[in-house]
């Protein structure tokens, strides 16, 4: 009740930190970091031009329009967290951070999906859009309480938004494990699969090293999703 009797009073009167207006009475309890802030919005900005520009070259628009969400909705959020360096009871630095830095990774989670697409195809193009499915779920039931959370002035009002929210995130949590179990199941099938049963295209890519720069490259940015979903 407190914290939100701060923040409620907050928009309008304190613009920085202050023995009356303690950087601990607010939110988070401290105000974030600017070198890493800065980083962090300065790479998820140049991975989107990158994005943007391999997407048009190799005309990869599921895969690419997955990651040209999750690209902007993290810059956003980056930008929302540099003002509440500025100033910790920035309403608006709140309110976009907290929307954007929690749906942007089911973005990801999407784009890391439709690359097994092209792994499994011999399974079934339908197989990556299960949790493709299971993103729009929670990136639905992430996305809207986010901003619940965000403009809440009661506690009952936050609490409801928040719990919603969470909910949206275990789910992400739960499918990203499944996921992440059938792929490494997958993978270890094809690899105990004898190479001369493999078509020539797929024995080329197999032994292709940009295949396997590519396929490590993507366990970091499951590893590290999973990891951003469990901590939140």
């Amino acid at each position: 009740d407190t914290i939100l009797s701060i923040r409620a009073t907050s928009t309008l009167e304190c613009t920085e930190v202050t023995p009356d207006w303690p950087v601990e009475a607010t939110i988070y309890g401290y105000a974030p970091n600017l070198p890493a802030t800065i980083i962090f919005c300065t790479l998820f900005a140049i991975c989107c031009i990158v994005q943007l520009a391999q997407t048009i070259k190799w005309r990869m628009w599921s895969y690419g329009i997955a990651v040209l969400l999750g690209a902007p909705s993290e810059v956003i959020g980056y930008i929302g967290r540099i003002l509440l360096h500025n100033n910790p009871y920035s309403d608006a630095g709140f309110e976009a951070q907290i929307c954007t830095l929690t749906i942007a990774p089911a973005f990801w989670s999407a784009a890391i999906y439709l690359t097994l697409k092209h792994e499994v195809n011999v399974l079934g193009i339908e197989y990556p859009y299960i949790f493709v499915t299971c993103d729009l779920i929670s990136l639905s039931l992430q996305g809207a309480p986010g901003g619940l959370t965000a403009s809440a002035t009661t506690p009952d009002g936050a609490a409801t938004g928040s719990n919603v929210m969470l909910a949206g995130i275990v789910w992400q949590v739960i499918t990203l494990t499944v996921f992440g179990g059938m792929s490494i199941h997958f993978f270890l099938r094809i690899k105990s699969t004898p190479k001369y049963q493999l078509s020539v295209r797929a024995q080329k890519v197999w032994e292709s090293r940009k295949f396997w720069v590519f396929r490590g490259s993507n366990a970091v940015s499951f590893i590290t999703t999973y990891a951003r979903c469990v901590y939140r």
